[in-house]
């Protein structure tokens, strides 16, 4: 038995392709923060770099960071955002009511991502080269592996906020936006994790995404031997997506048991 079909799934990502191609408000919302980081952010890095130029990388290493981090930012979004979008306009019961499997519904969601991110990441990084001169190739062949693991990150902690408004309903809504930057201190994200007080390091190396920052850092230093970051960091993204992809259908089949789910539109 097929538990994704790819035309269900096509027919759910068009949907979501139509709201947005007809709401430029919707495609604001998915361009500009990312936008307004880089540009901010750009803007500061360049400002401490004139105060004190001994160290060249760090603007790169910040530049690189927020781009990065809208991989794993979106990804996120891309499950938890659709699903209450679908929430807001009462529509999530007619999704499941249609004979699309849980599967089929989150896929979708990870194929809107996936081009969220695309088109936000190459506009990010036309921007960084025309305002910075930063090249995001310059992480070279690296790009891909960092970028699958960030990728992957990002529809885990999608899954467990979407888990944790299924279990807890509307009053964890916020959890959609809050949980990346809950995570960001504790990922090395733009700083290392030497940074971090010692009792919170270890914390730090159980976060994929630490490894994924630590080794693009690596790279633009010019240390291309980051196999072991990519390692450690698909070992962990594999071990929480199994485990946080049986929490989420632990916790629809529970919200389905209860009544949840249709109160959640009511």
């Amino acid at each position: 038995m097929i538990l994704v079909r790819p035309d269900r799934v096509m027919g759910l990502c068009n949907r979501y392709f139509y709201i947005y191609t007809r709401s430029g408000f919707r495609l604001l919302d998915v361009i500009f923060w990312p936008v307004m980081d880089l540009v901010v952010w750009g803007l500061i890095a360049k400002y401490f770099m004139r105060l004190n130029s001994d160290n060249p990388t760090a603007v790169s290493f910040l530049l690189g960071a927020i781009i990065f981090f809208n991989i794993l930012n979106r990804a996120q979004q891309s499950i938890s955002v659709s699903f209450l979008e679908d929430l807001w306009s009462r529509n999530l019961l007619n999704a499941f009511v249609a004979p699309i499997t849980v599967a089929e519904f989150v896929a979708s969601t990870f194929v809107v991502g996936l081009t969220q991110i695309f088109a936000v990441s190459l506009i990010m990084s036309v921007l960084a080269f025309c305002l910075y001169t930063f090249n995001i190739l310059a992480i070279s062949f690296a790009l891909i592996p960092l970028f699958l693991n960030l990728l992957f990150m990002g529809w885990s902690v999608g899954m467990f906020t979407t888990a944790l408004i299924f279990r807890f309903g509307h009053q964890a809504e916020a959890l959609a936006w809050a949980v990346p930057f809950l995570i960001q201190p504790v990922s090395a994200v733009f700083y290392p994790v030497s940074v971090l007080p010692d009792w919170l390091q270890p914390v730090a190396y159980m976060v994929p995404a630490t490894y994924v920052f630590e080794g693009m850092r690596a790279v633009l230093s010019g240390n291309v031997e980051i196999a072991s970051y990519l390692l450690k960091a698909a070992g962990l993204n594999i071990f929480y997506f199994i485990a946080i992809s049986i929490f989420f259908g632990a916790m629809l089949n529970s919200a389905r048991e209860r009544g949840a789910l249709a109160k959640l539109v009511l």
